[in-house]
């Protein structure tokens, strides 16, 4: 988990205490190396490289936008919430607040800011929820919520972009629901990764009745 603090499992720790050092890695030590990070405290899929060769793989697949990244949303519902479109494509340029760890989204590019694309549907509601699935497109620094926030939208728990109130658990509703990408071997078959609902409590458990 990027950033991950007291409480928090640090995975990159873990891999390295589990998995150790790659045994293809004979001239230098590399351990398993974040390729896809996720913020804390996002759940699901995280990808990490056992070898340099697939480092520079993955990191490639990813910088070119050729790896499928799905998220789940559950977003409060407000008047921006109900006038969105069934689906669309939303396209900013974000800069970054490197002191306080906070990304904008702007409608206008410059010279600080890198483009962001994501793509969306709404795949159910109900009185107080909105459930968004998400492709991501581009890979920015908190680019979801920076993204949502831009439009008066916010995930149920996410205080730093305009959450009204916070998660029991300090935790908000994004998870990185799929990952998707060609297999380093150099085969034409894809890897296709799916995390699981990370709770199954009442809105989990709805959002995945709703999008099936």
């Amino acid at each position: 988990m990027e950033g991950a603090g007291e409480g928090v499992v640090d995975l990159p720790l873990v891999l390295r205490s589990t998995i150790g050092r790659s045994p293809a890695s004979a001239t230098e030590d590399f351990y398993p190396t974040a390729v896809h990070r996720l913020d804390v405290p996002v759940t699901g899929c995280a990808l990490f490289a056992r070898t340099p060769e697939a480092l520079s793989f993955l990191s490639d697949l990813f910088a070119d936008e050729r790896a499928h990244k799905i998220y789940w949303a559950i977003l409060e519902k407000n008047k921006a919430a109900e006038a969105l479109a069934p689906s669309g494509e939303l396209v900013h340029w974000i800069s970054v607040d490197a002191k306080h760890n906070k990304s904008y989204a702007h409608p206008d590019s410059a010279p600080d800011r890198k483009k962001a694309i994501l793509r969306y549907r709404v795949v159910g509601q109900g009185d107080r929820y909105v459930f968004m699935e998400i492709e991501l497109i581009t890979g920015r620094h908190h680019q979801i919520r920076a993204q949502l926030a831009a439009l008066d939208l916010h995930i149920k728990g996410d205080l730093k972009y305009g959450s009204k109130r916070s998660e029991k658990d300090g935790g908000f509703r994004l998870h990185a629901r799929l990952l998707a990408f060609p297999n380093p071997d150099g085969s034409s078959a894809f890897i296709n990764v799916q995390a699981p609902i990370p709770v199954p409590d009442p809105l989990w458990t709805a959002f995945e009745g709703a999008a099936k």
